[in-house]
């Protein structure tokens, strides 16, 4: 491996880490739940299985290839490892998050699909659907996720958490974001005795992913 490649690897690494401790740091994750991933050529750098975030330092960098043999580092990489393989294999993916969010997960185990209660839905490519349960660390989970990121960049895993990915780590992670929060409105929302929530039609939704395409994110 040239020192170019080195270089390059590196520097995501140090971007693993710093996100994995930034959806620790936003309460995201507890302990050593969740993980992230970021693809360098055909390098996928993992975080590792029960490591804290706070611990991981430039040596224990853990890189697979697409098919999940090891080929950095000595340690094991997380055991998610096929549901991140699963969206580089399958995508344009250069990042993935996957986190264990209060709200996210709390909203997993009520609906199928969250309620379009805010256009924030459009900027992950429609309503988010949630994946199908299935244990963590099996294919099974990877294909159903799979099947819930279909025109999608993020969904929900039934009774266990988020998943999303981006073209960096960056925006990876702002997704992850935007849909815990969406999740946090949703509740908040529909607790209201008596009430409930206003939602957006397709249309309207439509509309917003139109307007994404011309001017990029509201802000």
């Amino acid at each position: 491996m040239s020192d170019q490649q080195w270089d390059a690897i590196g520097r995501a690494w140090d971007g693993v880490v710093a996100t994995a401790r930034r959806t620790a740091a936003e309460g995201l994750v507890v302990g050593t739940s969740g993980n992230v991933s970021a693809r360098v050529g055909t390098t996928i750098l993992v975080t590792p299985s029960g490591v804290p975030y706070d611990r991981l330092g430039p040596k224990d960098v853990v890189g697979v290839d697409p098919e999940g043999n090891r080929v950095l580092g000595e340690l094991a990489p997380t055991s998610e490892l096929p549901l991140h393989l699963a969206i580089y294999r399958n995508t344009d993916a250069a990042a993935v998050v996957h986190t264990h969010a209060v709200h996210a997960t709390a909203v997993s185990t009520l609906v199928p699909e969250i309620p379009s209660v805010h256009y924030a839905a459009a900027m992950l490519g429609g309503p988010v659907r949630v994946a199908a349960y299935a244990r963590y660390g099996t294919e099974e989970l990877a294909a159903n996720m799979l099947a819930a990121l279909r025109d999608r960049t993020g969904c929900l895993l039934q009774n266990h958490g988020t998943v999303t990915y981006g073209a960096t780590l960056d925006q990876a992670y702002d997704r992850t974001a935007q849909l815990e929060w969406l999740c946090r409105l949703w509740l908040a929302a529909s607790s209201v005795p008596g009430r409930s929530p206003s939602l957006l039609t397709p249309e309207q939704l439509d509309d917003v992913q139109e307007a994404l395409k011309g001017y990029g994110q509201p802000g």
